[in-house]
């Protein structure tokens, strides 16, 4: 049975918290990848910034419908998330947009939990971790290969 560690990207490309959202843009565009693993100074994973992140800012603000019960305003969305929609809308850097905390895999993962990761929550790129150090990166164009070969 395959794993993760069998299929996983090693040659990584990755990106400081503090780099600039354009650059990181014309990264994913130049070199033809869904997303880079955030990481920093000392190489531990902080987050991940996907096209999605990037697509975010092109977004409008989200404004929060209301409904009235007594004479009293409640929104039907939070706060919370109005100012963190706000955030990756008004990036600069790929600390305001990457999505922190990116869901990994394990190099022992089977090729199956990484597909069902990808297929059931739409990420288009895992990290592969062991003991808190990134150690490669499996994305989907990985997990076909399998299927083809």
């Amino acid at each position: 049975m395959l794993k993760a560690k069998d299929i996983m990207a090693t040659d990584l490309i990755t990106v400081l918290p503090n780099m600039a959202i354009t650059h990181a843009a014309k990264l994913l565009l130049e070199k033809s990848i869904n997303g880079v693993p955030v990481v920093d100074e000392t190489g531990k994973l902080v987050g991940i910034l996907c096209r999605s992140d990037l697509i975010a800012q092109q977004k409008k603000i989200p404004i929060p419908s209301l409904f009235t019960v007594f004479g009293g305003f409640i929104p039907l969305t939070s706060i919370k998330h109005i100012e963190k929609e706000v955030r990756k809308i008004a990036a600069i850097t790929v600390a305001h947009a990457m999505t922190t905390n990116p869901v990994t895999v394990e190099p022992e993962a089977s090729v199956e939990e990484v597909a069902g990761l990808m297929t059931d929550k739409n990420f288009h790129t895992i990290p592969v971790v062991d003991e808190g150090k990134l150690m490669g990166i499996v994305g989907m164009e990985d997990v076909l290969k399998t299927v083809a070969s």
